[in-house]
This record gives C-alpha cells, sequence and structure tokens, in this order.
C-alpha cells in the first residue's frame, strides 16, 4: 500500500551521496524506501523494495540520486509516474534537467531538479554549510519543503528546471580555477626549502582575500562599463603576466594551468580592453 503521508518518501541510489541522504531522513523520524541498481547494504532502518517500480510506487515524493541523466531514464523508463514528485539529485546539465523535466510530465509526474553543493559527510549535519539548489515546480518546492530541507540547507533559483544544474556547475567551474591556481602555487615552491604546510595558509587568505573580486565583476557586467572602478587594468595584468611565466620557467614549472587564461587576457587588451579589468573575457568566452 502507498504511504502518502508527510514523513515518508523513497530514494533511488544508495551511492555515498545517496546513503548519507536516506540516513540524514530516517535520523528524523522519515519512513524511508529504498533502491539501488547493484546490491548494497542500505541504512539500518530503511525499507528496501525489490524493483524500481514498487520504490516508486510506496511514496509520492521519490528522491533520485544516480550515476549521470542515462541512469535516471534507464532507472525510470516504464515506470507509472502518475501523481509522482520526481526530485532529482543527480549531477547534469541544464540541458539534461529541462528535457528530463518534461520526460518526467509526459509521464505523469512533477519534476524538481537539485543541485547538491556538499560532500557526503556534509550532508545532514547542521552548521556544514552544505546547501542544495533547487529548480523546477515551484509548487513541488513549496509542498516538500521540510523533507528537502532535512539534508541541508535549500536555496531554490526558479521555476527553469535547468537553473538549479547550470548554478551547480557554474559554481563548481568556478572552483576549479582556483583549484588550478593553487596547485600552480604549490608546484611554484615545491623545489625550494619552503614547507607547504607554512605556506598553505597565506594561499589560503590570499584566496579568500581576493574572492571579493567577483563582485565587482557582477557589477560591471550588470552596467555595461568594464573599466568602471579599476585600480589594475588588464594592460598591467598583462605585463604583469610575463614575470609569472618566467618565474614559472625558472622553478621549472609548466604554465599549463596559466595560459589559456592569459592568451585570453592578450587577446581582449589587443581588441582595445586595456583599460578594462578581466571583465571583458566573459564577453570573449561567449562569442
Amino acid at each position: 500500500m502507498s504511504d502518502h503521508s508527510k514523513k515518508s518518501l523513497t530514494v533511488l541510489g544508495l551511492g555515498d551521496m545517496g546513503s548519507a541522504l536516506v540516513r540524514s531522513w530516517l535520523a528524523v523520524g522519515y519512513a524511508v524506501t529504498v533502491w539501488n541498481r547493484s546490491a548494497r547494504p542500505a541504512p539500518e532502518g530503511a525499507v528496501v523494495a525489490s524493483t524500481v517500480a514498487d520504490a516508486v510506487a510506496a511514496n509520492s515524493l521519490v528522491v533520485v540520486c544516480l550515476l549521470d541523466d542515462a541512469s535516471v531514464r534507464a532507472t525510470l523508463d516504464g515506470i507509472d509516474l502518475t501523481g509522482r514528485d520526481i526530485v532529482n539529485l543527480t549531477t547534469s546539465t541544464p540541458a539534461e534537467a529541462r528535457t528530463l523535466s518534461d520526460w518526467i510530465a509526459v509521464r505523469g509526474g512533477r519534476f524538481l531538479d537539485g543541485g547538491i553543493m556538499a560532500v557526503p559527510s556534509m550532508i545532514g549535519v547542521a552548521d556544514s554549510g552544505g546547501y542544495v539548489f533547487y529548480s523546477g515546480s515551484a509548487e513541488l518546492h513549496e509542498t516538500h519543503a521540510e523533507a528537502l530541507a532535512v539534508p541541508a540547507g535549500v536555496t531554490y533559483v526558479g521555476a527553469d528546471a535547468g537553473f538549479a544544474a547550470l548554478y551547480d556547475i557554474a559554481l563548481l567551474s568556478a572552483m576549479w580555477g582556483m583549484f588550478a591556481g593553487a596547485t600552480h602555487a604549490f608546484a611554484l615552491i615545491r623545489a625550494e626549502d619552503i614547507s607547504p604546510v607554512e605556506f598553505a595558509p597565506l594561499l589560503v587568505g590570499y584566496q579568500q582575500a581576493m574572492a571579493g573580486y567577483a563582485y565587482g565583476t557582477a557589477a560591471q557586467l550588470a552596467s555595461g562599463d568594464y573599466a568602471e572602478g579599476v585600480e589594475s587594468n588588464l594592460a598591467m595584468m598583462v605585463t604583469t603576466n610575463g614575470t609569472l611565466l618566467r618565474t614559472a620557467a625558472e622553478q621549472g614549472v609548466s604554465p599549463e594551468l596559466l595560459t589559456p587564461f592569459m592568451a585570453l587576457m592578450e587577446r581582449r587588451v589587443a581588441e582595445g580592453g586595456g583599460k578594462e579589468s578581466t571583465t571583458g573575457v566573459v564577453d570573449l568566452l561567449r562569442r
């Protein structure tokens, strides 16, 4: 018999993240039905369904946390989704999320996409800083607000089903850029008598201080004036890049993590953007 109470839900996928999600709901008294594609122990207290169909039929709220978009479709293909609220916490692209939303709607379900900004150890932990972007059906989001707030913080970013994935991937992309810079910095000092452990706090402090640069970029993009409030212009930065590259050569470090962005900076200056900040590079990437 289906359990449609507010304190129950189904989770499809018992990987590290899926299992963490299940444990967070069990810890606050939810009845959780689970299913996984392969044999894997379920968190204690969860009800294991023998088939996807049984798991989906058990509750109106169905949370999906699988490998990728293709695995979500393969799992739900042929399953009756009538009256079901599908919350997809599988990492995907914006286009995949939008297409999946339509795919779910045709099969009778409502859809909410999510982008998890946390690692499994942060799920269900108060004040961990983890949160989830949600986009899609506003009605579905409001209906299940209490349940969705259990694993992590909630940030609803709009009715466009692709926005959660877009916010997610945009932030992850920025993270890779930060990691690339840190990797290059550690490579520069690697061969010297400099402790990486002692260097790390300086690196973190500097990256934190520079993070506010994003506010200036946002303001310039909004106003259209890329030279507004500029203290160190792009022409000066490009000149300084030569020193960075010579230092890398001296230290025997490949500049390959830096040169793609440097090349874009140089192109923007060549086009007349020397008095700007780096904001104009955004437009180069959009071409």
